[in-house]
């Protein structure tokens, strides 16, 4: 079988262009790989794909594939075409957990690759949006095989339906100077805990922690999660002005009014006569553009801690939805800290399994009950900084009320004895 190649026109077509091929790296398995089976496994497959790009139709189908124990972790595909391509009659994938920040050895690596090779098809991806790493095409009797093998080394599967799904953090301290948390540290922390409900489904639908260092948020926590942790501070941004002169030298001041100063969303940073920079701390609203701009002169703040935003996702019964802020600012130094962020999660996942319904996320639970409900729920405050869009809500300030309202009606009363007079 794999001597005799199906031809696939429509998927040469992908080949052309600038960019790499996904093609490409599959007839490289039907062509170079030393197994034969691996061969015949993703020549079929090439056949399956040209068959869809021809009828414009999808030839997979769900079905029930899992390791013992396990409830989740597998997605199962069953070809519909099995009789034109019999090798690829089952391709289900295998998620597995990263590790924190997505640290590998390359030890590690060869040992995955030879694991899913004896097993699987070859082929990989690391890491799409779910986090995981994503064994793609294996039978349903060599599932259970692959996944004895590596967790007999230390890796576990990820999740997969209406469960707490495979966690992300970013590269964090270990590689960006802009790190304001233990990104591993809270990773681990989140996932160990709620390890069991990874791996059994009971919840309305999926749950997902993400965790970035900084507010630059490189894993899309604030877009993508449930449960976003993103490493801030709350004191004045570090300025080194010795650094900010010798870069108004080498690219003048032109240059910083027109990325920096005018860039800056709250419009509050001042360059001096001088060619040093001035900050209105208290209008700060962490964007790290300056920063990132700036990094020699600029770098974040000593009292550092995390913001905790909740309902992060993408398109599912209503539309995209960034992360509410649920708490400011959260202190994470001690192992009382931590447990405090544990609690924090529990409670949360424990009020949406209750009051969600099936297949809402956390988010679109919150947008139908109402932020005020949820925030009862928790016993948590309300907090400006939970308004979603504070420079274009009017507040209404209370204090100093009594003077305010008796110069008014004074003023009014003016304005009518003049217009009488």
């Amino acid at each position: 079988m794999a001597n005799q190649h199906h031809p696939t026109p429509m998927l040469d077509e992908l080949e052309n262009g600038p960019w790499p091929s996904f093609i490409s790296g599959i007839k490289r398995l039907r062509d170079e790989h030393p197994d034969e089976r691996i061969k015949n496994v993703t020549n079929d497959l090439l056949g399956q794909l040209e068959h869809s790009y021809e009828t414009r139709k999808g030839y997979w189908k769900g079905g029930t594939v899992s390791v013992f124990g396990y409830g989740s972790g597998i997605i199962p595909r069953f070809s519909e075409v099995s009789k034109a391509f019999p090798e690829s009659r089952e391709f289900h994938t295998v998620r597995v957990q990263p590790p924190a920040g997505n640290f590998y050895t390359t030890d590690m690596l060869r040992q995955l690759a030879n694991s899913w090779e004896k097993h699987g098809s070859g082929l990989v991806t690391f890491h799409g949006q779910t986090g995981n790493a994503m064994f793609i095409g294996v039978n349903t009797t060599n599932t259970q095989a692959f996944f004895d093998e590596i967790n007999e080394y230390g890796w576990d599967l990820g999740g997969a339906g209406p469960c707490v799904r495979t966690g992300m953090s970013c590269v964090g301290a270990a590689r960006c100077e802009q790190s304001c948390a233990n990104e591993q540290r809270i990773h681990r922390t989140l996932l160990n805990r709620f390890t069991d409900d990874v791996h059994r489904p009971s919840l309305p639908y999926k749950f997902k922690f993400k965790v970035s260092g900084c507010p630059n948020d490189c894993v899309n926590a604030i877009e993508r999660s449930d449960f976003a942790v993103i490493g801030t501070w709350r004191d004045d941004i570090k300025i080194d002005q010795e650094e900010v002169k010798n870069f108004v030298a080498e690219y003048g001041r032109d240059k910083v009014h027109l990325d920096v100063i005018n860039r800056c969303p709250s419009k509050c940073m001042t360059l001096n006569e001088d060619n040093t920079l001035a900050i209105d701390n208290g209008n700060c609203v962490r964007c790290m553009h300056c920063i990132n701009v700036m990094t020699k002169a600029l770098s974040p703040g000593d009292d550092q801690g995390v913001t905790i935003l909740v309902g992060g996702k993408r398109t599912l019964k209503i539309g995209d939805l960034m992360g509410t802020v649920i708490v400011p600012f959260m202190k994470l130094e001690t192992e009382e800290d931590y447990q405090g962020l544990v609690e924090l999660a529990e409670n949360i996942i424990d009020f949406w399994a209750e009051n969600g319904l099936e297949h809402e996320r956390c988010g679109e639970m919150i947008e139908r009950i109402g932020l005020v409900n949820f925030l009862k729920g928790m016993g948590l405050e309300a907090d400006p900084n939970m308004v979603n869009h504070p420079r274009q809500s009017s507040y209404i300030r209370l204090d100093e009320y009594d003077e305010a309202a008796e110069n008014y009606l004074r003023h009014k009363m003016e304005q009518r004895q003049a217009a009488a007079g």
